[in-house]
C-alpha cells in the first residue's frame, strides 16, 4: 500500500510539474506584461483619460491651461483658501504641479496600453495612484467607510482596496516588462539590429 501511495504521489507530482512547467514555458516573456497592460486597459484607462478631461474642461487646448477644477482635484486646501481662484496661486511650484499631474493623466496611461517606456509609465502611475490617494484622504477628506482598512474583510473600500489592486496591477510590467506585444519590443528589436550592423 505504501509503494502504491508514493507512486500515486509521485504520478501527481510529475503532471502538476509538466503541467504547469509547460504553461509557464509557453507563456514566459509576453504573456503577464501584455495581460497586465489589457487589464489595465480595460478598467482603468478611460478612468484616468476621463479625469484627465476634466482638468482641461473637456477641451484639448486646455492642456496648457488647466482649470479651476484640475487646481480643486489636485489642491483642495490651496484652492480653498483662495476662494477658488487658481489665478491667485502660483505658477510655481504649485501651478506646475498641476500641470504636470495633468499632463501624466494624459500621457502615462496611454504608455502603458501602448507598451511606450512602460516600466517608466507603469512606475510613473504607481506614484500618481499614491499621490492621487494621499490628496483624496487628506485633501478632500474621504470618509472612514470610502478609505477602508487592509484585511477588514470588506472589499468594497474604494481607496485601501481598489487602490491596492491597481497598483499590484501596474507592478506586473514594472517587474516584468511588457512583453514583445509592445512599441518598447519593436524598438528595442529596432535597436537591436542597428547594432548588428555596427
Amino acid at each position: 500500500m505504501g509503494d502504491f501511495m508514493g507512486v500515486l504521489i509521485g504520478f501527481f507530482v510529475s503532471l502538476y510539474t509538466m503541467v504547469f512547467g509547460t504553461l509557464e514555458r509557453l507563456t514566459n516573456g509576453w504573456f503577464l506584461g501584455l495581460a497586465a497592460r489589457l487589464i489595465f486597459a480595460s478598467v482603468l484607462l478611460q478612468f484616468f483619460l476621463n479625469s484627465a478631461m476634466t482638468k482641461i474642461g473637456g477641451n484639448v487646448m486646455n492642456i496648457f491651461t488647466p482649470t479651476d477644477g484640475a487646481y480643486a482635484q489636485m489642491l483642495p486646501n490651496l484652492m480653498e483658501q483662495v476662494s477658488y481662484d487658481s489665478s491667485q496661486i502660483a505658477f510655481f511650484p504649485y501651478g506646475l504641479i498641476v500641470l504636470i499631474g495633468t499632463w501624466g493623466e494624459f500621457i502615462l496611461p496611454v504608455m502603458v496600453v501602448a507598451g511606450l517606456f512602460t516600466r517608466f509609465a507603469s512606475l510613473g502611475m504607481i506614484v500618481f495612484i499614491c499621490v492621487m490617494t494621499y490628496v483624496d484622504i487628506y485633501g478632500h477628506g474621504a470618509d472612514a467607510k470610502t478609505i477602508g482598512a487592509l484585511f477588514d474583510g470588506d472589499p468594497y473600500a474604494i481607496i485601501a482596496d481598489d487602490r491596492l489592486l491597481w497598483i499590484f496591477l501596474l507592478l506586473v510590467p514594472v517587474l516584468k516588462g511588457p512583453g514583445v506585444v509592445s512599441l518598447d519590443w519593436l524598438l528595442g528589436r529596432s535597436y537591436r539590429k542597428r547594432e548588428m550592423y555596427y
